[in-house]
């Protein structure tokens, strides 16, 4: 194996130490306020789990997938259970880092979008050790309701299920300008929680076998939220959002 030198980092002047100081200071203030606004709406409100978590393998990983735009309850649900979540390394992830770590998760930082293979691989070598992954696959940035490939192969190496979810509140807020239409739950809402079949996806996956465990992902965390969203009130399901099942030929996810 060919030896790699490595990078030489400039040194940091202490302007420019004193600049991210205070950047971290106010990231950190920040996640705190964050924090303590959504822990407290979330303490509020009256959560009502639709359905049992799947039948899974025992002591196996997992990875627990909603959309970005409906992160706060499940954020708050798996609070303190020593569960995995992945972060980017841009300015944005640094303050939700800090917030995460407030909720108890563990924090690897990296990211699966964008050809961001060695965030999936580091995860799916966690997932793949018994550790368990909340994760929003249409994250960081986007586009909303559209799977991403590192979720597919978190899941291909490291043979966990993908267990999709899908969670709404009656009385909310929707902010309809952000690329998500993120949803805060207005305080003592009743919200729902659905759980989704459990999807597992083969090893030694094609591109075209990870795109068709994509459409099937997205279908189905697609439709366990328009259920929450009916039980909600909301009947009016966006159609570009679909929530047919997309056939996987040779795939036995029951």
């Amino acid at each position: 194996m060919t030896a790699v030198a490595e990078e030489t980092q400039p040194e940091e002047t202490a302007e420019a130490r004193a600049i991210r100081l205070k950047k971290e200071r106010k990231s950190r203030r920040l996640a705190a306020v964050a924090y303590a606004a959504a822990t407290g709406i979330y303490r509020s409100l009256r959560l009502k789990i639709v359905n049992e978590v799947p039948e899974l393998p025992a002591n196996a990983g997992c990875i627990f997938v909603t959309w970005h735009g409906r992160s706060l309850i499940p954020a708050n649900y798996f609070r303190n259970r020593g569960y995995w979540a992945l972060v980017s390394l841009s300015r944005d992830g640094e303050m939700q880092a800090n917030i995460f770590r407030r909720y108890g998760f563990q924090i690897a930082r990296g990211s699966t979008g964008r050809g961001g293979v060695k965030g999936a691989l580091q995860m799916a070598r966690k997932v793949k050790e018994g550790g368990c992954l909340a994760f929003t696959p249409d994250g960081p940035r986007g586009p909303t309701h559209k799977v991403q490939l590192g979720v597919i192969l978190m899941a291909e190496k490291s043979g966990a299920p993908i267990v999709p979810l899908g969670v709404s509140a009656r009385s909310r807020w929707l902010f309809g300008k952000s690329w998500d239409s993120y949803m805060v739950p207005k305080p003592f809402s009743k919200a729902y929680w659905v759980y989704g079949k459990p999807i597992f996806v083969p090893a030694n996956q094609d591109d075209a076998g990870r795109q068709r465990y994509a459409g099937l992902v997205e279908f189905e965390i697609n439709r366990v939220e328009k259920e929450a969203e009916a039980l909600a009130g909301y009947l009016d399901y966006p159609a570009e959002w679909r929530t047919e099942e997309a056939p996987v030929t040779g795939a036995d996810n029951s």
